[in-house]
């Protein structure tokens, strides 16, 4: 898993999630995730995100990374979608992505608050995704 989203980008939407990764995005995109809200780039590395573990079963944040953006628009977030390196956008079966939560506490992508405010720096608390047992 480490490999596959290596220096990716997680956008955050309003509302629900798809029912599926492969679906298109649904909502408003409210914030772009990036190492220290650096400006990324499809393709390059530079500001990508990076991932550790599975620990226990669990990814989560690189250790010494800082997930954090600039609010795009004003809004609550819902859910979010991890892009892979490519950050390939729409209905995409081939692309590597996936979803989750947004929350204050208990989802799979955390931060102090899911109110979203345009030009506002928002940083990630906690993200875990729990990985099946193989």
């Amino acid at each position: 898993m480490q490999e596959l989203l290596k220096d990716g980008v997680i956008r955050v939407y309003s509302g629900s999630q798809p029912s599926s990764a492969d679906d298109a995005e649904t909502g408003s995109l409210l914030l772009k995730i990036t190492v220290s809200s650096g400006d990324f780039t499809p393709g390059s590395p530079t500001n990508g995100l990076e991932i550790q573990g599975p620990i226990d079963g669990v990814i989560n944040i690189k250790d010494g990374e800082i997930w954090s953006g600039k609010g795009l628009s004003d809004g609550v977030a819902g859910w979010f979608r991890y892009y892979d390196n490519l950050e390939q956008t729409g209905a995409v079966k081939s692309a590597v992505r996936l979803d989750g939560v947004c929350g204050t506490s208990g989802a799979q992508l955390n931060m102090s608050s899911t109110s979203i405010k345009a030009g506002a720096t928002t940083t990630i608390d906690s993200f875990e995704i729990t990985m099946p047992a193989s």
